[in-house]
């Protein structure tokens, strides 16, 4: 949660675990291998996979966090012959650098690696790539004879778009958090308004509340995950990777300054605001008078169940907003952790079935706290009582088809695309300057934390 773990993104990711915290929710939100796996050239132009010295009755050691732990204990009870030692990390979160930390450290002694660890897409940055001249990757690709082809085809569209480097799959999904439009029904019901289908029928509307409604919202940009609720859903080019190492920024581009324009109309008409849904005192004061949510596929049950408190059978969600005149679908994505497995590990076999099973296993993810990103589970997720009846009406549909809509022009980054909005957008709203003014500020940030991770920028 990027799940309610990642408000990333960074997911949240930022993470949604983490605005509960904010909020004083509870948060839903391998054997070390003693030598290096060896490469040669594959065919594709890439590396082709040679494992360590295998032994298939040799423990694993998986790295989790705390809200994946259960998930990794049923597992040991369902497979009592698999020797396993389970640590509960919080280095997965967005933003930190304690796995690639402790991965640096494992590749200079030669040993320690853990074999399967819970991680963000931003860990796949580097552990799909050697941590030093010499080294092995620390991720094995799973495409490479551990998971079939089949098993990764099943996944939604775009989902292991995060986990991919160099044509090969370097982690599996264990969760996604398509951005689709929250909105109360009740109050939509008692006051006759259309649910928009549009992002200029949501202007209309958002105006039309503010003068008839005053008070209620349609929206929130306070968060640190608000620009891939909005930006990324308009397709803004804000972190676009056109080649590895050459990144892209260009928030002159018009499908960024539609959204900031639009959102400037809404910020002025106090229909959106600039205090963000997690922040402090926010759920006390204002979590009654949401009418509407553009955001992430956990807000149902992490914002308004849980956070705001709204009562069962008012909430319920419709399809993301397309731009008239653009027929292109897209949505954005907040949130959604992975899990990779060491190159390193000398029990292949165990570290694959275990993270086959942690992300594919319908008897584990239906009853897991955020979206599954395997389609398959994710039906049972949605056929789950426990995750749909707090809701006004059937989500399954919309949930589905957002999931294969999530647009992947908002690239997997060696930096956190929460950091330059928290440092530089947000105190300019909180100040009284516009988003569309404060574009060229945000880009700048942005180019210069893509610099100093080692990117070529590009602004046009």
């Amino acid at each position: 949660m990027r799940s309610p773990r990642f408000l990333k993104s960074g997911t949240g990711r930022r993470t949604a675990r983490n605005a509960a915290a904010v909020l004083s929710l509870c948060a839903v939100t391998a054997l070390a291998g003693c030598a290096s796996a060896t490469s040669s050239t594959d065919s594709g132009g890439g590396t082709a996979f040679k494992p360590v010295k295998q032994d298939n009755a040799s423990k694993i050691t998986v790295w989790t966090d705390s809200t994946r732990l259960p998930q990794v204990q049923a597992y040991q009870k369902a497979h009592p012959d698999v020797k396993m030692n389970v640590v509960t990390y919080d280095g997965g979160a967005d933003g930190s650098t304690y796995l690639q930390t402790k991965v640096q450290l494992f590749d200079r002694t030669g040993k320690g690696w853990p074999d399967v660890v819970f991680g963000s897409p931003t860990d796949v940055t580097w552990a799909s790539q050697p941590t030093k001249p010499g080294a092995t990757a620390f991720a094995a690709p799973l495409d490479q004879n551990l998971v079939p082809q089949a098993t990764l085809d099943n996944f939604a569209k775009g989902s292991l778009a995060p986990c991919q480097y160099n044509g090969h799959t370097y982690c599996m999904r264990n969760d996604i958090a398509q951005v689709v439009l929250w909105y109360n029904k009740s109050l939509m019901d008692k006051w006759n308004y259309q649910v928009p289908t549009t992002w200029e029928q949501y202007e209309a509307l958002g105006k039309k509340v503010a003068k008839e409604h005053p008070g209620y919202l349609v929206g929130s940009v306070g968060d640190t995950n608000s620009q891939e609720s909005y930006f990324w859903s308009s397709q803004c080019p804000a972190f676009q990777l056109t080649k590895p190492d050459t990144l892209r920024t260009a928030l002159s581009d018009p499908k960024c300054t539609r959204m900031s324009k639009l959102l400037d109309s809404l910020i002025s008409a106090k229909a959106v605001t600039t205090q963000g849904f997690f922040s402090q005192g926010f759920a006390k004061s204002s979590g009654s008078k949401v009418l509407m949510a553009n955001g992430p596929s956990w807000y149902g049950q992490y914002l308004f169940n849980t956070a705001f408190k709204t009562p069962a059978k008012q909430i319920t969600a419709a399809a993301p907003l397309t731009w008239s005149g653009d027929s292109t679908v897209a949505t954005g994505n907040v949130g959604g952790g992975l899990w990779m497995v060491s190159s390193h590990s000398t029990n292949l076999k165990a570290a694959t079935d275990l993270t086959t099973w942690l992300t594919t296993s319908s008897a584990n993810q239906s009853k897991a706290p955020t979206y599954p990103a395997y389609v398959p589970a994710a039906k049972d997720w949605l056929a789950n009582p426990d995750n749909s009846k707090y809701f006004a009406t059937d989500i399954s549909g919309v949930f589905q088809k957002a999931a294969d809509e999530v647009w992947t022009g908002w690239s997997n980054t060696k930096f956190s695309d929460a950091t330059a909005w928290s440092s530089v957008v947000l105190p300019a709203l909180t100040a009284g300057k516009s988003l569309t003014a404060t574009l060229p500020a945000w880009q700048n940030a942005i180019a210069d934390e893509a610099k100093a991770n080692g990117y070529t920028v590009t602004t046009k």
